[in-house]
């Protein structure tokens, strides 16, 4: 297997990964999957205000991300 790191630098570089991680854990938790702790959607609600269903803030999370690129 070809492994190959990848180096985050700058605050808004590791401010938009950390969104894209959280819109990639916030798809499984529409699909079902269940963790401990805060959920990500919990997460984006509290951080970001947004309002509705999961996949009302997933969309609206896609949207902030396509946005700030």
């Amino acid at each position: 297997m070809n492994e190959e790191a990848i180096i985050i630098s700058g605050k808004e570089n590791i401010d938009r990964a950390r969104l894209i991680a959280l819109k990639g854990a916030l798809r499984l938790e529409v699909v079902g999957m269940k963790n401990r702790g805060m959920s990500a959607y919990q997460i984006i609600k509290k951080e970001l205000g947004f309002k509705g269903s999961k996949k009302s803030v997933l969309e609206q999370l896609t949207n902030y991300i396509n946005t700030i690129q």
